[in-house]
């Protein structure tokens, strides 16, 4: 009946194993399924009750990686020979995890059933197939000494000494362990993938004369979309039919909005504030989006690859001195000590463990909005001391706020107000929220609009009260031949010098008012200077608009210094100015103007929404489109340089412990292995800690998530 044990444990496993998984795909049939679509992106951040660490939720990785289950496929656009490489990574580990249950398992036959051994045998070496590979590629590169040759004759000592049950769990540990890693990497991907593939889920589409709503992914260049006002361009065109004004300061840097008509060019991400165009779609959105999902992790990867060559050479230097101690110690207390001094780890994980941290906070900050593009930035960020910000749309917000109202003729600023805010009320884009914002505080009493009198284009024309009202830029009101009067031009030049723009406001054929648009600064800019500055860095301002506003906006945010009326491309010489000068600098813009500066400097960061230039070339990107992720972007790579630290003392400790217990306390093979793979665990726990750290900060995750 003994011999039964073994059989019965592993068998039991291995159904076990199974049954939980047919449960969940049973679970999942009998849901709903919502594949993963391109901008739904990440949850915002959740103030639901959730206990400071969700075992039950730190855990889910683990069991999924050990039963192979998925909770959800990345259906996205992604390369699918990368997806056909993941499949061929996930069934290679699960195939391990098989043939080391079942070598486990001749292996505990052994014990009962001698003839058996060869066979056993000849399972373990071939769990070590790869191995063997490796350390073969090793020696053709001139690399005699490595951690793959400390495991194999790991594995070759354990069976001569007749441990084939040790030498077995081995091979499974190890799948184990590579199965858990590619969770994470999968986990990781998916959240990336999800968080930067963020752009509208429809357009509308004119063919034959028709509207047709079609998927983004399906545009394809020469289409014709139409866009209303109020929204955002989906593709970068060319007007075909139509005419308006377009908030395109995130390509000139200026929030001065700009008249589009038949012929001009528009851009993807910008603001039509009014008209409706018919544009021509000259580059279709989907392949972009496919290259910027390869191009994130391919830049993560790599700094993840340079982390793992890092640890692989601290652990490689210390082989000789574990070989030496090895060997020193079998003719002291004997073969079986000196296995056990090879079960000491002396930096072997720091590799796997550096990347795995690297892929946590990848994830971490992904859940926060922040998009990390290129690895790197974990150590760049930690010597940053100069903060270089561009004014207009990253200092400031998309809504601009309504400053002076002007009253022309007999007309007051509070009729001249009434009069806008009811020509506005309809309409979706910026300034109108500003206007009508002005009103709700004034408490004014908006009058109805006559419908067929209603008009967009370069302003607005409406019928209210009996009269003509038209709300615009001077141009259109050149237009529709009305005149400015001369008075006008002292506030015309003045709020040019502010860099504000400025609304006409006509009754019937007469000027009665002008508004006064003024950038808003954000909310968190005051505050987050404030924190860069207790940081210990130092921060500048850098815009193309004139002196006095950039000047007003750095005293509002105390801001010591600024560069006024810099021209795009002297953006960047001024970025290397400040770097030839010793600093470290970390440039934050969202303009095409700024793609050139983004890339002078040694730290880069967009915002979501910015321009595809400024975006492309930003090694950082806050998806929330605003400056609240700066700071805890900084403090959580001061949190990454901590686990990085408890790695490198999680992955020594454990091995000289074990030396020391060999020598003093007479520890045996099975003593330094548990040491071993307890140290394993610990550094998983290290790495996973992050997760339970900061797992209150984001919502329970649902089915599809």
């Amino acid at each position: 009946m003994i011999p039964i044990i073994p059989l019965v444990v592993v068998a039991g496993g291995v159904l076990f194993a199974v049954h939980k998984r047919r449960q969940k795909a049973r679970l999942r049939k009998k849901q709903p399924h919502r594949p993963v679509r391109f901008g739904e992106g990440v949850p915002q951040k959740s103030r639901a009750t959730t206990s400071p660490v969700n075992v039950k939720r730190l855990l889910q990785d683990t069991v999924d990686a050990l039963l192979f289950t998925e909770r959800q496929q990345l259906q996205v656009a992604m390369d699918p020979v990368s997806r056909k490489v993941r499949e061929q990574q996930r069934q290679k580990g699960r195939r391990q995890i098989q043939l080391s249950l079942g070598a486990v398992g001749l292996a505990s036959l052994t014990s009962f059933y001698p003839m058996v051994t060869p066979a056993a045998v000849l399972a373990i070496l071939y769990l070590m197939r790869e191995t063997f590979k490796l350390i073969w590629k090793d020696f053709k590169d001139g690399r005699y000494l490595s951690l793959y040759l400390i495991g194999i004759i790991v594995t070759l000592g354990l069976i001569a000494i007749g441990h084939l049950i040790l030498a077995a769990f081995v091979g499974l540990m190890e799948g184990f362990f590579a199965s858990i890693i590619n969770k994470l990497e999968n986990s990781s991907q998916r959240r990336l993938v999800n968080v930067f593939s963020s752009h509208p889920e429809k357009v509308w589409v004119v063919q034959d004369g028709v509207e047709l709503q079609v998927s983004f992914h399906d545009l394809q260049e020469g289409e014709k979309v139409r866009v209303n006002a109020g929204e955002v361009m989906p593709v970068d065109g060319r007007i075909m039919e139509g005419f308006g004004q377009v908030d395109q300061h995130i390509l000139t840097g200026e929030s001065q909005p700009v008249d589009k008509e038949v012929g001009d060019k528009v851009f993807a991400s910008t603001l039509l504030l009014s008209g409706r165009l018919t544009v021509e779609v000259l580059t279709a959105g989907e392949h972009t989006v496919t290259a910027k999902i390869g191009q994130v992790l391919n830049e993560t990867q790599s700094y993840k690859d340079t982390v793992i060559l890092r640890g692989r050479k601290i652990a490689d230097n210390f082989i000789p001195v574990k070989l030496g101690i090895a060997a020193a110690t079998v003719p002291l207390l004997g073969p079986n000590a000196g296995l056990a001094v090879m079960f000491a780890d002396l930096g072997g994980g720091l590799g796997i463990s550096g990347a795995m941290s690297v892929t946590t906070y990848l994830q971490i900050l992904a859940r926060q909005q922040i998009l990390v593009k290129d690895g790197r930035v974990f150590e760049s960020l930690q010597a940053v001391d100069t903060v270089v910000f561009d004014k207009t749309g990253t200092l400031t917000q998309e809504q601009p706020t309504l400053g002076s109202i002007h009253a022309v003729g007999e007309f007051t600023e509070r009729e001249v107000l009434r009069l806008v805010a009811a020509a506005e009320y309809r309409q979706p884009h910026p300034v109108a929220r500003a206007i009508l914002a002005r009103a709700k505080a004034a408490q004014l009493d908006l009058p109805a609009l006559e419908e067929t009198s209603y008009e967009v284009g370069y302003g607005i024309k409406v019928g209210i009260e009996g009269r003509i009202v038209r709300v615009g830029s001077a141009h259109f009101l050149q237009r529709e031949d009305i005149a400015l009067p001369d008075s006008i031009s002292a506030i015309r030049q003045q709020a040019e010098a502010d860099s504000h723009s400025l609304i006409y406001v006509a009754v019937d054929d007469q000027l009665v008012g002008l508004l006064e648009m003024k950038p808003t600064i954000r909310p968190e800019a005051r505050e987050m200077v404030r924190v860069l500055k207790q940081r210990g860095m130092d921060v500048y301002i850098i815009s193309g608009d004139h002196e006095a506003p950039t000047r007003s906006m750095a005293r509002k945010l105390g801001v010591e210094h600024y560069f006024a009326e810099i021209l795009p491309e002297n953006k960047a010489v001024l970025v290397q100015k400040l770097r030839d000068e010793g600093r470290f600098v970390c440039f934050v813009g969202d303009g095409i103007n700024d793609a050139i500066a983004l890339k002078a400097a040694q730290v880069s960061v967009s915002l979501k929404g910015a321009s595809t230039a400024a975006t492309d070339t930003a090694q950082i990107i806050f998806m929330d489109g605003t400056l609240k992720n700066l700071l805890p972007l900084f403090e959580l790579v001061d949190e990454f340089e901590e686990t990085m630290h408890r790695n490198m003392v999680v992955g020594f400790t454990p091995g000289v412990l074990t030396i020391s217990g060999v020598f003093f306390l007479h520890f045996g093979v099975v003593t330094s292995m548990l040491i071993l793979y307890s140290s394993i665990f610990g550094e998983l726990i290290n790495v996973f800690w992050p997760l339970a750290k900061h797992q209150e900060q984001f919502p329970e995750p649902s089915q599809e998530d």
